[in-house]
């Protein structure tokens, strides 16, 4: 898809740009140029690509999942002023 230079001043007046004449004819090549690299790369055939997360094929290293913290809720409930099945209840302050 080639563009004019008639096509690049009503995109840059659509998107509030200056463009002068004299540079509209080289930012017209290069755009033309930029949808023709699009077009290439898409029609290449990656049916057969998996995809990937990240373009790197490395590992995160991970700690290992272990408990750190033992549970207090029910010694921490004792100190609330008031608890009900391990919740705690509060003033209703929206009507």
């Amino acid at each position: 898809m080639a563009l004019d230079k008639s096509e690049v001043e009503k995109i840059a007046q659509l998107a509030r740009l200056h463009i002068s004449v004299a540079d509209a004819d080289e930012v017209a090549n290069r755009i033309t140029d930029i949808l023709a690299l699009i077009d290439q790369m898409q029609s290449v055939d990656t049916d057969a690509v998996e995809p990937m997360a990240h373009p790197l094929d490395v590992v995160q290293r991970l700690r290992a999942d272990e408990v750190t913290e033992t549970d207090h809720r029910d010694e921490l409930q004792t100190l609330a002023p008031e608890a009900q099945d391990g919740l705690y209840l509060v003033p209703k302050v929206i009507e």
